[in-house]
């Protein structure tokens, strides 16, 4: 028996960074790239190396590239990591599992550390290959708390929820973490939202620049804890930027879901010190009229543009500066 899963990396479209704090966002998963494993019965379990977990190269200049790309532990930690909590699950859950062993591996073509959500699809397709092995079931609500524990507990990596949500329900995903809620059930309320038609949205990302989630969050959740008005009121803002965007989105009221995520960004740019690169990628869009904020943590953004008129300026306006551009399809 060979299992083959993919999971597909996440646009967060409003409300970030909102969803590690009680907010609410709104985020989809697209089909451009993709993470994938393959899982079949062995005698022994063994992981597989991909690309990025290599130890030999063609000299110092291809070392430092693949780390600058990869950082120094690739994605064989992701895998076993996932795996471990998946049987830690398990154990917690009195769930048997049969005795036989699997061989595992992961590829990936998700542009690393752009704040696509790489990392998590990695982890995500790697559990919907151990639910088919074990003929295990897991509530998508609690699947995506086990993805996400995957990274904060066990690799220290801060990550919010909304990330593994998209990716476990697919398609657009409306996200609601509200504080008492999530006390209550351990969840938030997730709900699909599954429309007809929607904007033109494209996104791009740099080449030359990485910065991940771990560095990005930095001392906002210090801020946060600490009850700083600033920072409190800003994650009040996204959220409810978030019921708005939905409402316009509902009406195919495109001029105002693009001043909502351009509002997205001018709000995180008052309280987040953010690179040069990346102001750069925002004002570049803004510059030839589409809208543009974070995907995530920065190296990427998404927005909306009118036609495809727009969509060659976007084009020719971001090829001088190593940043590719793209229109991605919706799971």
């Amino acid at each position: 028996m060979i299992i083959r899963t993919t999971a597909y990396p996440r646009a967060a479209l409003i409300g970030n960074p909102s969803d590690g704090y009680f907010g609410k966002t709104i985020a989809f998963t697209f089909s451009n790239f993709s993470a994938r494993v393959t899982l079949y019965e062995s005698p022994e379990l063994e992981i597989v190396p991909s690309r990025r977990d290599g130890s030999t190269f063609s000299g110092i200049a291809a070392l430092y590239e693949d780390v600058r790309l990869f950082g120094y532990y690739g994605g064989i930690r992701l895998l076993k990591s996932a795996i471990k909590s998946f049987y830690g699950y398990c154990l917690e859950h009195e769930i048997e599992l049969h005795d036989q062993n699997f061989t595992i591996r992961y590829d990936s073509d998700i542009p690393n550390l752009v704040g696509l959500a790489g990392s998590s699809a990695i982890i995500t397709a790697t559990m919907r290959a151990l639910l088919a092995f074990y003929g295990v079931t897991i509530p998508k609500p609690q699947l995506a708390n086990l993805i996400r524990a995957v990274e904060n507990r066990e690799l220290g990596i801060s990550a919010g929820l909304q990330d593994r949500v998209a990716q476990v329900y697919q398609g657009l995903v409306f996200m609601d973490f509200d504080k008492a809620l999530l006390d209550k059930q351990g969840f938030g309320h997730y709900e699909p939202l599954h429309l007809t038609k929607l904007p033109n949205f494209y996104i791009a990302y740099r080449t030359d620049l990485s910065e991940g989630s771990e560095v990005f969050h930095n001392n906002i959740r210090e801020r946060f804890d600490r009850g700083e008005p600033e920072v409190v009121n800003a994650m009040k803002y996204w959220a409810d930027l978030t019921i708005q965007a939905r409402g316009a989105i509902e009406r195919c009221n495109w001029p105002k879901l693009a001043e909502l995520m351009n509002a997205n960004f001018d709000k995180r740019k008052e309280i987040f010190k953010l690179s040069e690169g990346n102001l750069r990628m925002v004002d570049t869009a803004r510059s030839v009229g589409a809208s543009a904020k974070f995907t995530g943590s920065g190296g990427a953004i998404i927005g909306t543009y009118t036609d495809d008129a727009m969509f060659a300026k976007l084009t020719d306006a971001f090829s001088a500066q190593d940043i590719r551009v793209f229109k991605p399809t919706l799971v």
